[in-house]
């Protein structure tokens, strides 16, 4: 069965909304706590981690019947490996994730009469953080998966807590997504990273894609076998 035009205009529409929406979360509500917090780092990342958890719970049960709610490149491509997506469906979705992605730091900007064009600062070098965006990616995805095979109703909940729970166990404070990673290299703000960082960040969400896809695919599998363990 082929999609209809009017069908794939709303699965685009919402890719690009939701993640204009997420980017639109993550840099605004940084952009709060950094302001409220009286130079309490802590303080501040808690808030910006609160308020990105909880959007995601939200657009994911929102847009998850029209889309899918991938807001992120790393979840298409996945999706695509699994033969979940055409390969041109996955390009159009990536596409519009990274646009969603950077309108979404130009809206947060504006709302916060800050300029709109911007170049982060923020450096977010080494190993341990890049490692740290491969294990946030990885763990996305399992989460996703495992989420998808035996609690789809509860895939929404799943994945604002486990992004809640990995801004404070990874040290990179869990980008794990492309798009996100490319629109928070737009802002000089809390939630910002440098030019230079981002596109290591990015190599290493994608080095994750594949170990996630390959493992979830045996670990969630269906046994076929027809024994069981005593």
């Amino acid at each position: 069965m082929t999609m209809s035009k009017n069908n794939l205009q709303k699965r685009l529409f919402a890719e690009w909304f939701g993640t204009l929406a997420l980017v639109a979360t993550v840099v605004g509500s940084g952009i709060m706590a950094e302001t409220l917090a009286n130079g309490n780092v802590a303080l501040a990342l808690l808030g910006n981690t609160i308020a990105t958890g909880a959007i995601l719970v939200v657009l994911i049960t929102m847009l998850g019947p029209v889309s899918g709610a991938h807001f992120n490149p790393a979840v298409s491509a996945a999706f695509a490996l699994r033969g979940d997506l055409s390969g041109r469906l996955a390009f159009a979705y990536i596409t519009c994730q990274i646009a969603g992605g950077i309108c979404g730091t130009f809206l947060a900007h504006w709302m916060f009469t800050a300029p709109i064009l911007q170049e982060a600062t923020n450096f977010r070098s080494g190993l341990s953080q890049y490692g740290s965006e491969w294990v946030a990616t990885f763990g996305l995805l399992m989460v996703i998966f495992g989420g998808i095979k035996y609690r789809p109703d509860a895939v929404a909940w799943m994945v604002g807590l486990y992004i809640t729970a990995a801004y404070w166990f990874t040290a990179s404070t869990s980008f794990a997504n492309p798009a996100v990673t490319i629109a928070r290299s737009l802002t000089d703000t809390f939630s910002g990273i440098h030019l230079g960082d981002m596109p290591f960040f990015i190599f290493a969400q994608l080095l994750a894609v594949w170990p996630a896809y390959r493992l979830s695919g045996w670990l969630f599998a269906d046994d076929v076998t027809g024994s069981r363990l005593k």
